[in-house]
């Protein structure tokens, strides 16, 4: 498959992108390598490979983003993925940040509200060789049937920290959310002491596109 080819080029500018990354702060070296593993240039469009190892955002459609590699980096080194955890992954998106909580050994439960995005990545990341488990529905309820989970990690701007999300965190779990109702968001982390009661840090401004409630078909 064409589509799929990971050559030499898209390696060596992994390695740069990584290189990038880290000079911006990143040091978890489990994420830096999951970076470096994950081909990012698969979830584009041939027509746009060029911007695949850019350190920018980029739309994938349904008014959705691929989240800049920084970003990815960013909330995977605060979520601080233990392997063998059970991740819920609020937002699949195109897959990209799935593929890099599951090279870092995150048992990961990814939900999308997306009809076509769901589609697209349950049918995509296979191909891969990544197999999460994929829901269709409203992140904002997460996946209460499979609680608790020891992380959560919200892939879009929530305007606040989404209670039920809270709920299915276990004891000494972790949030990692982007809370704000504009165009910026403050990256937040929930670490829950006890029931209903958290210690939250907030880690700076970053932009997201909005994580929209109940499902559309």
């Amino acid at each position: 498959m064409e589509e799929m080819a990971d050559s030499y080029k898209h390696q060596g500018l992994r390695k740069a992108l990584v290189n990038e990354i880290r000079q911006k702060g990143i040091m978890d070296t489990g994420v830096l390598k999951a970076i470096e593993k994950v081909p990012r240039h698969v979830f584009f469009d041939n027509a746009f490979l060029d911007f695949a190892y850019q350190d920018k955002a980029f739309p994938i459609g349904a008014g959705q983003t691929i989240s800049q590699p920084y970003t990815v980096a960013f909330q995977s080194q605060l979520l601080n993925v233990v392997k063998g955890e059970k991740v819920l992954e609020v937002g699949t998106g195109s897959g990209y940040q799935t593929c890099v909580l599951l090279e870092l050994g995150a048992k990961v439960y990814t939900i999308e509200r997306q009809k076509l995005l769901y589609t697209r990545s349950k049918g995509f990341l296979p191909r891969l060789g990544y197999s999460p488990k994929f829901f269709y529905g409203d992140g904002y309820q997460g996946l209460p049937q499979f609680a608790p989970f020891d992380k959560v990690l919200v892939t879009a701007g929530a305007p606040y920290a989404p209670e039920a999300l809270l709920q299915q965190l276990r004891p000494g779990g972790l949030m990692v959310v982007p809370i704000g109702e504009g165009d910026i968001q403050v990256m937040t982390v929930y670490l829950k002491i006890a029931d209903n009661q958290y210690d939250k840090t907030e880690f700076g401004e970053f932009r997201f596109v909005p994580l929209l409630s109940e499902k559309s078909r």
